[in-house]
């Protein structure tokens, strides 16, 4: 039996240095951060920065697929044209996307 194992290896019980141990961990956070985490930040800050910006004339697509000019801001809520004469009332963080001009006409 000695052919294939030697004693030596068999008998020590040598100790895993901690942070060897603990690499594997560390390496998968990081990954996880500029993968996962750190884009869906980029992703939220470039919304919430659209949202604030937000001005009447603009043509928006909500969270909901509904297209729209923007008739008044509020604080909280958005007036929403979405044909002529119909108003709807909408929350600013429901607008998915702003729309290039015109987008309402050639829809």
């Amino acid at each position: 039996m000695d052919l294939l194992i030697s004693p030596a290896w068999a008998q020590a019980g040598a100790q895993a240095d901690p942070i060897t141990s603990f690499l594997p961990l560390i390496i998968i956070f990081v990954l996880f951060y500029f993968l996962l985490i750190r884009p869906q930040q980029k992703k939220q800050k470039e919304h919430r920065q659209m949202v604030e910006a937000l001005e009447v004339g603009q043509e928006i697509v909500t969270g909901g697929g509904v297209l729209g000019k923007v008739t008044s801001v509020g604080e909280l809520w958005v007036t929403v044209e979405v044909a002529d004469g119909m108003s709807l009332k909408v929350q600013r963080q429901t607008i998915g996307a702003l729309m290039p001009k015109d987008t309402i006409k050639n829809a």
